[in-house]
């Protein structure tokens, strides 16, 4: 709340009070004062009453300028038809990149190819994204957050423009309601099982280390947390989540994948500690423990089981350093985002086992100044995959600045190192950020 905001009721209510009673009230003293006072007395209290008229009108000009500047700010704002408040918020990103080898996405490569294609260099502004978040603070006894956030990385056009013409996509879309102890989500959201990513501006439109040990997807989901009331908050979470084989759909029309033609839900709980501020969540320490159990339908009906624990840590180092990060083992985990490198199923049916995770360590001197690097490996059982990617491993470092105001300028250099059962391929990933937030 502002300034004019905190003074209205209390000048309001001054000026409404002394305007209907300051005609009985003068001539009330005027009288007394005629009557009672000598000359001079007259005089000081006919004083005190200019005074207090002056007052009066003084006020009621200020009472006139706070209107017109609430009117303005009122117009300016955004408000829903609920009358919950709403904040518009996104980055627009300009990304340059590079790369000295073949690999399966070009502006955000996740792995190398085996194949001996041919480099390049070009630039997107696909990793833009744009955002919307209303909050309301009385709703079921506790207080309702909501937002939805879309991106630019939906895909492409087939056009001569290629990935210059995007498509839009919904990253994440939820309702949370939020008491003393207690919270349920709804909507589309990260895994419960391993819901951290690392910190980067080259890779947003997929989250840093994907297919090198970060377990990502947004899935929809109905979620429930309950915590203890103690210093150390301690919370147990439980998680329904669409199924889902991350199988290739076609442009339009889709049909169940592997996941959804079994007709169970994905299950998923988590156990966490987390320390530190509640209200700065950048400034907070969490670490959690989450489990994951899905099926998978084979081409004869028969069902197999995707399943994983999952590690995951976000530890501050006083006001400057941050560690974060992530480890996981399980089979066929395709559905969440990267497991297996990709790979869901073996050649002979059964499911891909899988082993990864990731780390990375990021130091703010200042608010505007971030340097940052980690590593990521994902590492599938090799006699699972005999003739598919078998290892992939991927380091970054980069730098994030923000001038002045809005803008954001970022630097990032990423080596990938994907091995095949034949060869091992690298590629060097540079990336020039360039871009605003609002």
């Amino acid at each position: 709340m502002n300034v004019a905001e905190c003074l209205l009721p209390a000048w309001y209510t001054i000026a409404t009070r002394a305007k209907a009673s300051s005609a009985r009230i003068a001539s009330a003293v005027v009288f007394a004062i005629a009557f009672a006072l000598p000359a001079s007395a007259q005089d000081s209290a006919r004083a005190e009453l200019d005074s207090l008229h002056e007052r009066l009108r003084r006020a009621e000009e200020a009472i006139d300028v706070l209107r017109t500047q609430l009117a303005v700010q009122e117009a300016s704002g955004v408000q829903s038809s609920s009358r919950a408040r709403v904040e518009i918020f996104g980055r627009v990103l300009m990304n340059a990149f590079s790369n000295t080898a073949r690999v399966n996405n070009a502006d955000v490569p996740l792995f190398a190819l085996s194949d001996s294609g041919r480099s390049g260099a070009g630039a997107t502004v696909r990793q833009t994204s744009l955002g919307v978040a209303v909050a309301v603070p009385e709703v079921l006894g506790g207080a309702f957050a909501g937002d939805i956030q879309l991106d630019l990385f939906g895909g492409q056009q087939p056009s001569t423009g290629g990935r210059h013409f995007p498509l839009v996509r919904v990253r994440t879309a939820r309702g949370i309601v939020r008491w003393k102890r207690a919270e349920v989500l709804f909507g589309q959201e990260v895994p419960l099982m391993a819901g951290l990513n690392a910190v980067s501006v080259a890779s947003f439109g997929t989250p840093e280390f994907t297919a090198s040990g970060n377990l990502w997807l947004w899935l929809p989901q109905l979620r429930a947390t309950g915590e203890l009331g103690t210093p150390l908050r301690i919370a147990i979470q439980g998680a329904v989540l669409a199924p889902t084989s991350a199988d290739p759909v076609g442009l339009f029309d889709t049909d169940v994948d592997r996941a959804e033609r079994t007709k169970r839900p994905y299950l998923q709980a988590r156990v966490r500690a987390k320390w530190g501020s509640q209200e700065d969540e950048e400034s907070s320490g969490e670490i959690g423990l989450g489990v994951h159990r899905g099926w998978l339908e084979r081409d004869d009906r028969s069902l197999l089981v995707s399943e994983g624990v999952a590690v995951d840590a976000r530890v501050p180092i006083g006001s400057v350093v941050e560690l974060r990060g992530e480890a996981y083992s399980g089979q066929a985990l395709r559905g969440l985002g990267g497991g297996g490198i990709g790979q869901n199923i073996t050649t002979a049916g059964a499911p891909v086992r899988d082993r990864g995770g990731w780390f990375q360590i990021n130091v703010r001197p200042e608010s505007r100044l971030e340097v940052g690097a980690g590593c990521g490996v994902a590492d599938p059982r090799d006699r699972d995959l005999p003739a598919q990617r078998q290892r992939n491993v991927t380091c970054e470092t980069h730098i994030i600045v923000r001038p002045d105001g809005p803008l954001l300028v970022g630097f990032t250099y990423r080596r990938l190192e994907t091995s095949f059962p034949t060869r091992k391929v690298s590629n060097d990933h540079l990336n020039l950020a360039v871009g605003f937030e609002f």
